[in-house]
């Protein structure tokens, strides 16, 4: 089983529309980023977490002819806006597709995207089911814990499946899961800027994670274009830190 990273960008994505900061107008290719999302692969089973409006370019790019089941880490447009695009899947695969998240977040999709609860032909047929923390999703013969994240002061999912762990939008993380993430080989945090603010982490702050948790590597994700272009990003960090890019395959 692997994990790869199909968005490494935060909600406006880089390059930001009409930006020219040294990120935004890089040529190397892992400057450009999509908004955060992420499929674990077992097999020919595909299991996407997060939805955004960048969901079918990345569906594109990366091949998928089949998704087993989508994971959502909780409502906000940059990881749910893309979920109309599961149609294609629907339609190839005659199945209503599975969909897990918060019971606060099925409540959302149901209002958001009403039609596609309804008895019409064409619309993407969600399968919603609603998981809470501590549960856990069997999918490629393994285990899919989900953890709590403190995304500023609203609760969201993260997971943990084998060693590896992915964590979106932290703010901080409850005692509760710091326990859960013990002995990990590689960790997926988000990072957002040098600053953070009140709902997503600082360098520093995610820094301070990676030396409480000691994970064998990190992946740094999340990102804004604020970090400057990737190559220095990277040259600033420790050793066994390093910077996501979305197509980066990690092994479970």
């Amino acid at each position: 089983m692997y994990l790869r990273l199909l968005g490494t960008a935060t909600s406006q994505g880089v390059p930001v529309i009409g930006c020219h900061c040294a990120a935004c107008t890089s040529t190397d290719p892992r400057d450009q980023r999509l908004r955060a999302s992420a499929v674990l692969c077992a097999g020919e089973a595909r299991f996407n977490i997060d939805a955004g409006p960048d969901f079918r370019h990345q569906m594109l790019a990366a091949g998928m002819e089949r998704l087993d089941a989508i994971l959502l880490t909780h409502e906000h447009n940059d990881h749910t806006a893309g979920i109309d695009d599961v149609r294609p899947f629907c339609f190839m695969q005659q199945m209503d597709m599975p969909v897990y998240c918060l019971d606060r977040v099925a409540r959302e999709l149901r209002e958001r995207f009403a039609y596609a609860f309804t008895d019409y032909p064409g619309v993407p047929k969600l399968d919603v089911r609603r998981v809470d923390f501590g549960d856990r999703i069997e999918f490629g013969g393994q285990s899919v814990e989900l953890l709590r994240v403190n995304h500023g002061n609203l609760p969201i999912l993260g997971i943990r499946v084998g060693k590896l762990a992915y964590l979106t939008d932290v703010k901080t993380l409850p005692e509760e899961t710091l326990a859960r993430l013990t002995d990990l080989d590689t960790l997926i945090i988000s990072c957002l800027n040098h600053h953070g603010t009140h709902s997503h982490m600082s360098v520093e702050e995610s820094l301070a994670y990676v030396d409480r948790l000691r994970p064998r590597r990190t992946v740094l994700f999340h990102l804004s274009h604020r970090l400057g272009p990737h190559a220095e990003f990277s040259a600033s960090l420790p050793a066994g830190v390093e910077v996501g890019y979305d197509g980066m395959q990690l092994t479970v």
